[in-house]
């Protein structure tokens, strides 16, 4: 997802190592101490999402609590842009994240014609009467580019991030690799934001804790052999690629998508690896203007 030279997608096992590393991994730790696949087979564990062709039909979403940091989509197929509400291709099944986020996520994938546009809200909720959404706000990302929200725009995440980028899938673990950072939530964050994250949501100037899109990697002399299955891909990822701060929640939460192929016991190898064998790096300069 995104180009292959999207922060996403890079390398940082040899970036450099924030000065404030340790400040930073003490305050998240003083929460929760030990990684967490807030992810599995149970369906209602992990964000879904879904895939449909670029035939799919747009549908209104209604944004009712932020639509100034909303992007709406273009109208067409009955569809409507308004001053209030977007279009997008959400179709019926479209699954909803369980718990409080309600989070939809949709990625409309048509190569043919160059469209692979990510369609993400918070809060969604399908009316019963039709197939249309009411949603606190919406984001849109385009896989073929690089470009950011503007700064101080959230999305459907806390950081103004996109949400599908950073799941830990199954289908990448079966297939032995991934191949991109990882998203992970803190308990308390600061008010600050590195890029690609494009907004905060604290009014902490605290400099110990955590801005929205930090990044952190697994240390090289945390050994992870005696690691086995679906763990050991992920942590493996994350020596190579890293964790980006994107939401606000219990800390060394890593999220992933529900899927039935998941082993929960071999995921609870994850709650071995304590806060202390990560460490910042350094990925930009932290933003303040929102």
């Amino acid at each position: 997802m995104f180009p292959t030279d999207n922060l996403w997608n890079a390398d940082i096992s040899n970036y450099c190592v924030d000065p404030n590393s340790d400040q930073y991994i003490a305050s998240i730790s003083q929460e929760k101490q030990y990684l967490h696949a807030d992810f599995g087979s149970d369906p209602t564990a992990g964000i879904p999402y879904i895939v449909v062709p670029g035939s799919q039909a747009p549908v209104s979403v209604t944004f009712n609590m932020y639509p100034a940091d909303s992007d709406f989509g273009t109208s067409g197929s009955g569809c409507t842009v308004t001053s209030a509400s977007g279009c997008y291709p959400f179709p019926p099944n479209a699954p909803v994240e369980a718990g409080s986020d309600h989070h939809v996520l949709t990625l409309q994938a048509d190569p043919t014609h160059n469209n692979c546009t990510l369609y993400e809200v918070w809060e969604g909720q399908k009316d019963v009467n039709d197939n249309n959404w009411t949603a606190a706000n919406g984001a849109i990302f385009n896989f073929y580019s690089d470009k950011l929200r503007p700064d101080g725009w959230t999305s459907a995440d806390a950081a103004g991030l996109p949400i599908l980028p950073g799941l830990a899938r199954y289908d990448e673990v079966a297939a032995g690799e991934i191949k991109h950072a990882l998203r992970f939530s803190v308990y308390q964050s600061q008010a600050g934001f590195i890029h690609p994250a494009t907004h905060y949501a604290s009014e902490s100037t605290n400099p110990d804790l955590p801005p929205m899109g930090l990044r952190l990697r697994l240390k090289a002399s945390y050994d992870i052999s005696s690691y086995t299955g679906q763990s050991l891909v992920i942590l493996t990822a994350i020596k190579k690629y890293g964790m980006m701060v994107a939401d606000n929640g219990s800390s060394w939460y890593i999220t992933g998508a529900p899927d039935p192929g998941w082993n929960d016991t071999d995921l609870d190898q994850l709650k071995q690896v304590p806060g202390s064998a990560f460490e910042v790096v350094v990925t930009g300069t932290i933003q303040t203007n929102q």
